[in-house]
């Protein structure tokens, strides 16, 4: 699943092709979705200028007088832009062609992405139903070790699984939680309420520092996952613990184990990374 990197990589991707374009014409070829694409947005969105493109969560929003458009990439969905004339392949359900001659184009092969409308008379994008419980993001001065001591102090639950609560942190999922919990030396199953304050400071330090490597990089979670220009993103390529099942520590030459938090997967050196007691 695009992660945070992915889908902050995404959004200023297509930033400048979008802004301040007006949508010429949205065309619904497949709206079966996770939710069902409302085909009103055929009309609605006709003639409609595209006044910011900013991100939430995994959710792009392209804001418009009339409301706001929030598109979410699912498990393997991607965004491109591309000549508004280029022929549509397998999986290409949405396109939104712009007054540029480009077309925003959404593929995805798993359909698990959505494109819903929040209309202005809704309130604020703040308020929708998505949005409203989310988190701080990770890379504003509102995620500090302050914040982060006061959610899990009193918590008897695993760390990994506490940082990829989206009402406790937004954008740290599997692959990234799996790194800062590395780089800040943290076993995974140790449970919130046996960090003090200065262990705190570190894991907001290296999900911090993670998350803007890859963004830096481009991000990548998937092998099919492609950046607005077509190139695949190569954050993966530095990754020191994720999907190293049984190779050796990149410090210290300790196997990697694997454990499962949550049925997700995730990976620590047992050397670098010891179990601190709750």
């Amino acid at each position: 699943m695009p992660e945070l990197p992915e889908v902050e990589t995404t959004c200023k991707g297509i930033q400048p092709y979008v802004e301040n374009q007006t949508i010429i014409q949205f065309i619904i070829r497949d709206g079966r979705l996770r939710w069902p694409v409302e085909l009103h947005l055929i009309q609605t969105l006709q003639s409609t200028l595209v006044q910011s493109v900013t991100r939430r969560g995994k959710y792009i929003l392209l804001t418009t007088k009339k409301g706001v458009l929030m598109l979410h990439l699912g498990m393997s969905g991607n965004l491109r832009i591309l000549p508004s004339n280029t022929p549509a392949t397998k999986h290409d359900h949405i396109d939104i062609i712009l007054s540029n001659q480009q077309v925003l184009r959404l593929n995805d092969p798993r359909r698990f992405g959505s494109v819903l409308w929040h209309d202005a008379e809704q309130g604020a994008i703040e308020t929708h139903r998505l949005l409203c419980k989310l988190a701080p993001e990770p890379l504003t001065n509102e995620f500090n070790a302050d914040y982060l001591y006061q959610k899990i102090q009193h918590k008897n639950v695993a760390i990994k699984k506490l940082i990829m609560n989206n009402q406790i942190i937004v954008g740290a999922g599997n692959i990234y939680a799996s790194e800062a919990l590395f780089n800040a030396k943290i076993h995974p199953l140790t449970v919130g309420k046996a960090l003090n304050k200065q262990a705190c400071q570190q894991l907001v330090v290296h999900i911090q520092n993670v998350l803007r490597e890859s963004i830096k990089q481009g991000g990548t979670t998937l092998k099919d996952f492609l950046k607005p220009d077509g190139k695949p993103g190569y954050f993966v390529q530095k990754l020191n613990v994720y999907g190293r099942n049984e190779q050796p520590c990149t410090q210290c030459n300790t196997v990697i184990e694997k454990v499962i938090i949550s049925q997700r997967a995730s990976f620590f050196c047992p050397k670098c990374q010891p179990l601190k007691e709750g």
